[in-house]
């Protein structure tokens, strides 16, 4: 198999092709740096994103005027196969504030260590 990929590891965007036969025999071809290789290789066996999304504040925050959605993101790189999932747990997800940017609203998805996190402060309103 082949695939075209432009590579995101550092600013250059080297534009690189990539064949495989099977998980041992992958070819990387156009990279500048070792990082595009390494890339390449996790994309085809193993693709991973940072998952950003925003949840539902519900409480004494949100009455007073406060946001009414909170930003978050996984705290590392989640792989494909489990964003679909945490998804549909975000979109139902409400937070009481406070909130501080950092805290872990969602520890370990599913057993994979990454956690979802605040990425904004909501402080509680009287």
């Amino acid at each position: 198999m082949e695939r075209k990929m432009v590579c995101i590891s550092c600013p250059l965007g080297c534009r690189l092709t990539v064949r495989w036969e099977n998980e041992q025999d992958i070819t990387v071809k156009g990279n500048k740096c070792a990082k595009g290789e390494s890339y390449a290789r996790e994309e085809i066996l193993a693709p991973k994103r940072v998952v950003t999304a925003t949840v539902t504040v519900a409480g004494p925050a949100e009455k007073a005027g406060g946001p009414r959605r909170l930003p978050v993101k996984t705290s590392a790189p989640l792989l494909k196969e489990h964003i679909a999932a945490l998804l549909d747990e975000l979109y139902g997800l409400e937070v009481k504030a406070p909130v501080a940017c950092g805290d872990v609203l969602l520890p370990d998805i599913a057993g994979t260590g990454v956690d979802v996190v605040a990425t904004r402060t909501v402080k509680e309103r009287s």
